[in-house]
């Protein structure tokens, strides 16, 4: 029986059949992602690859060597660690998020190391959202964010950002509030916009959300790459919103690790310990060895206060790179990415006009449409500039001979 969708399989000792094709799927509508989608398409037709957001260069070699240590140092190094992570590493964070957010939050409780910004997500949104929830999405978006809430019984409700500012009207919001409202999910800087929030964006939301026993989830993985000397400003740093609140971090994106898959939650004790729980089953610690040298790593503090410099140099160096270009450039203020509109080019959607400059130009980015659950006519495509600079060079020769 080649096709297990027809087939109907016997089942032993229970004259009952398995049919493959009645398994109702809990995600019917999710495709395979379109960051995997365009860098295979990139790697088959041997472009350059400005799609999917990783850096081409490594680990700072520091930290290289304190991993490399640290693999070598004993079997202990190589076994589970305590669910939350260990000590010396959110004792390390505590001080950290203390020194740039101005926040005291307990190591013991109030921080869980994970799998990743995705899994430290998906934890949150597992812990704290139930069948009928609601959950305030708002897009464009990471394409995890919505599948999470719907694979949990939660609705989403979906408020779009407006071209091409990007900025949210809190007013419009809050009125996709009601008394189902269980989570706003927030996300700066932003992926894939490149926008970041104010001060008045974090009071307008604290205001739509007091009185309500909402849960606040921030994205917060590009903490460290704001751009132009504006600061980031954590959710953290606000108590009435810390207090209903949880916080994302990302160490691959900081330490350039992305397949390290290390990142954390932050979160009063009354919300970590419930996240803790579905971290705990669903995953239960990340590698040993890279969390003790990640907590010695954090000593330098130059690593990852130097960042925002580091990636503003390649914005402006793509930028300028492209100045003889035809696409039109938006304002980048934060994260890896450059959004760039191309209807000086083409009108194609633009998930064909991508598909056609992977593979007639030699450049591979990412459609913006792909970000909205109920994709608008939009002629914005995404860059990833983390890139080394005789790369990003090469994709702008490419780009701007079109």
């Amino acid at each position: 029986m080649n096709n297990l969708n027809e087939a109907q399989i016997a089942l032993p000792d229970s004259g009952r059949s398995f049919s493959p094709a009645s398994l109702i799927s809990k995600l019917p509508n999710t495709q395979p992602s379109i960051f995997s989608a365009m860098t295979a398409l990139a790697q088959q037709h041997q472009a350059i690859n400005l799609a999917q957001g990783f850096p081409n260069f490594s680990p700072p070699q520091r930290l290289i060597e304190l991993v490399a240590m640290y693999m070598q140092k004993g079997y202990l190094y190589h076994q589970y660690s305590p669910v939350q992570g260990i000590m010396p590493l959110r004792e390390q964070l505590a001080k950290k998020l203390a020194l740039l957010y101005q926040v005291q939050v307990n190591p013991m409780t109030d921080i869980t190391i994970t799998a990743g910004g995705s899994e430290a997500l998906y934890s949150a949104l597992t812990a704290h959202v139930h069948h009928g929830d609601e959950v305030i999405i708002i897009e464009p978006a990471f394409d995890c964010y919505r599948p999470i809430v719907t694979m949990n019984g939660g609705i989403p409700i979906v408020y779009e950002l407006q071209q091409p500012d990007f900025r949210i009207n809190w007013q419009q919001l809050g009125q996709l509030i009601s008394p189902r409202t269980r989570v706003i999910m927030v996300n700066t800087p932003h992926n894939p916009t490149a926008t970041i929030f104010d001060a008045n964006d974090w009071a307008a939301l604290a205001k739509l959300v007091e009185g309500t026993n909402i849960i606040v989830l921030s994205d917060e993985v590009y903490e460290h790459l704001v751009f132009d000397g504006q600061p980031h400003l954590s959710l953290l740093s606000y108590p009435a919103l810390f207090q209903r609140g949880i916080a994302v971090f990302s160490f691959g994106k900081t330490y350039h690790g992305t397949g390290w898959r290390m990142g954390y939650a932050v979160a009063p004790n009354y919300l970590s310990h419930d996240i803790q729980k579905v971290h705990q089953y669903n995953l239960f610690a990340v590698p040993t060895f890279l969390q003790y040298a990640i907590a010695d790593f954090l000593d330098d503090q130059a690593a990852y206060l130097s960042l925002a410099a580091f990636y503003q140099e390649k914005r402006d160096f793509f930028s300028a790179a492209l100045s003889n270009s035809r696409f039109q450039l938006l304002p980048s203020q934060g994260s890896y990415f450059q959004l760039a509109n191309y209807s000086n080019i083409s009108q194609l959607p633009d998930m064909d006009f991508v598909k056609r400059l992977t593979i007639d130009h030699g450049v591979a980015a990412i459609p913006v449409s792909v970000f909205y659950s109920n994709p608008q006519p939009s002629h914005l495509i995404r860059f990833c500039f983390a890139k080394t600079n005789d790369l990003l060079e090469q994709a702008a020769e490419k780009l701007c001979k079109i």
